[in-house]
């Protein structure tokens, strides 16, 4: 199996994340995926068909909003909280408040 691209800390761009936390499915999932460590894709609880949750994991991973770990067949999500935090200190916790 291929490994997914994660951006490291540095290729992490604010225009990017935000671009990422602008659509409102992808703040449903960031909003669900906020007080978990790590969970399944299907933990979302989002019902949309799974190529469409698939673009919008790809777009959030991708921007570096979060991780996927892949284990078998199973993907596991998780949240970059602490990269996040070091590179734009306080963004994720204002925009989970938020919703």
């Amino acid at each position: 199996m291929r490994e997914l691209f994660h951006p490291n800390i540095d290729q992490i761009c604010l225009s990017t994340v935000l671009n990422a936390l602008g659509d409102p499915i992808r703040l449903q999932i960031i909003k669900n995926l906020a007080h978990k460590n790590e969970t399944t894709c299907g933990y979302c609880n989002i019902d949309l068909p799974k190529s469409a949750l698939s673009h919008h994991f790809k777009v959030l991973r991708e921007s570096g909003l979060i991780n996927v770990r892949i284990e078998g067949k199973q993907r596991f999500l998780s949240i970059r909280y602490t990269e996040l935090e070091q590179k734009f200190p306080g963004l994720l916790d204002s925009v989970i408040k938020s919703m």
